[in-house]
């Protein structure tokens, strides 16, 4: 087996098993939600959402997330290997996790009932608002792209943003959460929340392809 079969085996063996994680912590965090709901929404989560007075299991949550996603950037980290190849494994871990997250409500509660329910994504640092198949989307085009680069760098290719393509991913990340916290007031407020802002979303998505590619471009030596 040559060297570059070997790290590539290897790198397989580390998404399958970091794949293989993210499914089980979404299981875990799947259940925590299906708790909050029965104690907060007892005749089912739908919007608009009720205004409450501060509970400060409120802030427990806000905890919880927060430490949700240090569990996830870290596991990346703590396979070892070179930047990318780490940083690409947390893509991985977060679109997989955040993917069987809505597998395992719908296995348990059958919500949602399709992927155009509105969900309240997030609560840090407001509230993050958006149909289902939003976070969905970013989150494949997270697997699909860090399983790419954790392949091509683990097996000593290169992968190189540089300014232009670290500007346009941060452009195209601005974009995408924009859109997920444009209508979290009105929903904090007990409100309808309006029409996702979809094309906000959408060039956000693409700003972040954008940076892909081009990235993967300039790690073949094609620009």
């Amino acid at each position: 087996m040559t060297s570059e079969a070997a790290a590539r085996r290897r790198i397989w063996g580390q998404l399958a098993a970091v794949f293989l994680w993210a499914v089980a912590f979404a299981l875990v965090e799947a259940a925590v939600v299906v708790y909050l709901r029965r104690i907060f929404h007892p005749g089912g989560f739908a919007f608009p959402l009720q205004p409450r007075p501060y509970d400060p299991i409120l802030g427990v949550e806000v905890a919880r997330e927060a430490a949700t996603l240090v569990m996830l950037a870290l596991v990346g980290f703590l396979a070892g290997g070179r930047g990318w190849e780490r940083f690409a494994r947390v893509m991985v871990a977060f679109g997989a996790w955040d993917i069987f997250y809505y597998a395992w409500l719908w296995v348990f509660l059958g919500w949602p009932p399709s992927l155009a329910t509105l969900d309240v994504l997030f609560l840090i640092p407001t509230i993050w608002v958006g149909p289902v198949w939003a976070p969905c989307l970013v989150s494949l085009g997270l697997v699909l792209c860090g399983g790419a680069a954790a392949l091509r760098v683990g097996a000593g290719g290169r992968f190189a943003f540089g300014r232009r393509g670290w500007a346009l991913a941060l452009a195209g990340s601005l974009l995408i959460v924009s859109s997920f916290v444009w209508r979290g007031e009105e929903a904090a407020r007990g409100e309808m929340p309006g029409p996702f802002p979809w094309p906000l979303f959408a060039l956000g998505m693409v700003l972040g392809l954008w940076a892909f590619a081009r990235a993967w471009r300039r790690g073949s030596g094609a620009e």
